[in-house]
């Protein structure tokens, strides 16, 4: 048995990526793998703490992110909801210019093994100099290249076309760009250049497309389960606004409740805004939304249509800012979500079993709720031929999801699909498996 693996995680400057790549870290180390997470300063401090039983595996390497022209992208910025869409190319310029401190760090360490996203392509140019010499730890491959989790690869089912939806509808973020390479570009190296690729999934959800994709691919593609996160024991927050939330959460009926949360990266407009908020209150369903502040709504204290809190109280909460959605989600009133369907996102809501109300915005999330509704466990609001979707709509499927008859079928086949996503031994078994696949691939170049 091999030991004192060490594994650098590499990911991508969006809290998407990054913090699927901590709870992959968490998951290494209980199983003892030692993990180098490497992002910048700003990322690392607002990451979550580290768990007391992992925390001694667990290396936060932060290097400062690289200068570039500050009328192009601010000082503060270091991930992309830090700032507009039309800015994130010029952090993934910034970002490329990490390699030259990660290059000192790889040639410091020399790990076992890296653990990328899709996006630092010059990671397979480090690894070939510095970690496969004959006096050095060979990796048999270059770098060992992870594409989900992050979204790439999640649903295996859809690798060549989901790249190509990606750059049709976000060509800003995906196509020609500051960097000077676009992300099939990115990706393509280093799928070329890896020895495999591990996915944020399991057999027992889509065991036909994890069957496909090393046929299609031509090497191992290893599903790492799904890394469900945990449920927070206590409620630890000291903002008194979430106190009351949840004061007012415990006073409601179980399952009634409707969780609407955007995220970080999906940045609405207000028409979007304003669309969302009617729905709701055209719904008549008791919501908490955890609405991220517009840029354009800085002179605006709520960013709601007028007379929308006036009209909805008792009834729906919002609150600005940050919010902690897994405590959220596993709280007895809560019963859906309404959602852009990012795969994390999707495993959070899925795991307690809540009705799926999807809104995709970016990069897969349509792809990913095509997937769902396909295998009857979501429901997508509908939306006109030029992309746009509306009050009714939104009203349509809250009601549709979670309260007609006519979908109970689908509500009870989603409360079938919570057991596969929140049996925690059955994941469990899944890291052991990727473990096993790192200790014998080092085990074979010795």
């Amino acid at each position: 048995m091999v030991k004192d693996i060490h594994v650098v995680m590499l990911p991508l400057s969006a809290f998407g990526h990054l913090i699927p790549f901590l709870q992959l870290s968490f998951a290494l180390a209980k199983a003892g793998v030692h993990v180098s997470f490497v992002s910048t300063p700003k990322n690392i401090q607002r990451l979550p703490k580290l768990p007391p039983d992992v925390s001694a595996l667990i290396n936060l390497v932060a290097l400062p992110m690289p200068a570039v022209d500050r009328n192009l992208l601010p000082e503060d910025a270091e991930a992309t909801g830090d700032i507009p869409s039309e800015k994130i190319q010029y952090l993934m310029l910034a970002y490329d210019l990490l390699q030259h401190p990660f290059k000192q760090f790889i040639a410091d360490q020399s790990p076992d093994w890296i653990v990328v996203d899709f996006s630092p392509h010059w990671a397979v140019e480090i690894v070939n100099k510095y970690l496969t010499g004959d006096n050095q730890k060979r990796i048999r491959s270059s770098p060992e290249s992870l594409t989900s989790p992050p979204d790439w690869v999640t649903f295996p089912s859809l690798v060549a076309f989901r790249n190509y939806e990606a750059i049709r509808f976000h060509p800003v973020l995906f196509g020609e760009n500051a960097s000077g390479i676009t992300v099939g570009q990115r990706l393509a190296k280093l799928l070329h250049a890896s020895q495999a690729v591990a996915v944020r999934s399991c057999k027992e959800f889509e065991e036909e497309y994890l069957n496909l994709v090393p046929k299609i691919m031509g090497k191992p593609v290893i599903p790492v389960g799904l890394l469900p996160p945990e449920k927070p024991e206590e409620r630890e927050f000291t903002d008194g606004s979430w106190i009351k939330i949840f004061k007012w959460l415990d006073e409601q009926k179980p399952k009634s409740i409707v969780f609407v949360g955007f995220g970080s990266e999906c940045k609405l407009n207000k028409d979007q805004i304003y669309e969302i908020a009617y729905g709701l209150e055209l719904s008549e369903l008791p919501f908490l939304w955890a609405l991220r502040k517009p840029g354009w709504a800085i002179d605006d204290p709520d960013a709601l249509p007028l007379g929308f809190s006036h009209r909805t109280p008792g009834k729906g909460v919002v609150h600005i800012g940050w919010a902690p959605p897994v405590e959220i989600l596993g709280h007895p009133s809560v019963g859906g979500s309404l959602f852009h369907s990012g795969w994390g996102s999707v495993i959070e809501t899925l795991q307690y079993g809540h009705c799926l109300v999807l809104l995709p915005f970016i990069n897969d999330q349509g792809l990913t709720a095509r997937l769902l509704e396909e295998k009857g466990l979501a429901t997508e609001v509908q939306r006109s031929e030029d992309g746009g979707f509306n009050r009714d709509g939104i009203a349509k499927s809250l009601r549709q999801a979670m309260i007609s008859e006519e979908e109970q079928p689908r509500r009870d086949r989603v409360r079938e699909v919570a057991g596969i996503f929140s049996d925690r031994k059955l994941h469990d078994k899944y890291i052991d498996g990727f473990v096993e696949y790192l200790k014998n691939g080092i085990a074979k170049e010795k």
